[in-house]
């Protein structure tokens, strides 16, 4: 029995996207889609000429063709269905592992939106607040986005500069914590984004528009070899995500 075509899971994952983004430019696609420029600029040649998509002559930005603007399965939205299979998964290793469990999405070139999570019911607990945002480059989860991502030095540096430590946070050491995420799979924040917390993150590029799952303890409360734990846990449970069609 044959798997899916990658090219076209590919291409619907760019409509899909602009279907909820709006107007976005071949890099940014590439980025959010997981492409190679060549790969995505080679896709999106194909969907302009099929009359899918248009490319603006002056901004050189992508965006639904008007035939395809009313499409409502490509506006429908991504985060809910992915939510809708990532709750259960996130509530049993919140409980396995007493920590708050948050599944973020990207909703624009600057931020993330909590769009669903789960805590355990041991007596003290951290809680994540319902459709919360932060900026696209902030803690576990932004580090854990820009690793798999692939996002270059430039990008990186952009999605770092507004974001508001709670500790002194140099970018050289933002920059290393990225490539470290890269290499394991997960990101660690240990107080940077907030003072008490640990957070480890990891990110789901295959889903348009980029997804990440997080898990927050209390800072103190597991050894470092514990959160390196928690971390990889974290990986297994994206990976059960992923496989979940």
């Amino acid at each position: 029995m044959t798997g899916p075509v990658r090219s076209v899971s590919q291409a619907f994952a760019i409509l899909r996207l602009l279907g909820v983004s709006g107007v976005l430019s071949l890099s940014e696609i590439g980025r959010i889609v997981g492409l190679s420029p060549s790969s995505c600029l080679n896709l999106l040649k194909t969907l302009v000429n099929e009359g899918a998509i248009e490319r603006d002559p002056v901004s050189r930005k992508y965006r639904l063709a008007t035939g395809w603007q009313a499409a409502t399965f490509l506006r429908e939205d991504a985060a809910a269905r992915l939510a809708e299979r990532a709750q259960p998964l996130m509530a049993r290793f919140a409980q396995d592992n007493e920590a708050a469990v948050g599944l973020w999405r990207v909703v624009s070139r600057e931020r993330m939106q909590l769009v669903a999570h789960a805590e355990s019911d041991a007596g003290m607990r951290l809680s994540l607040a319902d459709d919360q945002r932060q900026p696209l480059g902030g803690g576990a989860a932004g580090r854990a986005l820009a690793a798999v991502q692939g996002v270059d030095a430039s990008e990186l540096r952009r999605r770092f500069a507004p974001v508001r430590w709670q500790a002194e946070l140099p970018f050289e050491t933002y920059e290393s914590q990225v490539r470290d995420a890269r290499a394991r799979g997960f990101a660690i924040d240990d107080g940077f984004a907030h003072r008490g917390v640990v957070t480890a993150a990891t990110g789901i590029a295959e889903r348009a528009p980029g997804f990440c799952l997080s898990a927050s303890i209390v800072a103190g409360s597991r050894s470092a070899a514990e959160v390196e734990t928690l971390g990889a846990g974290l990986v297994e449970l994206r990976a059960a995500l992923v496989a979940d069609r």
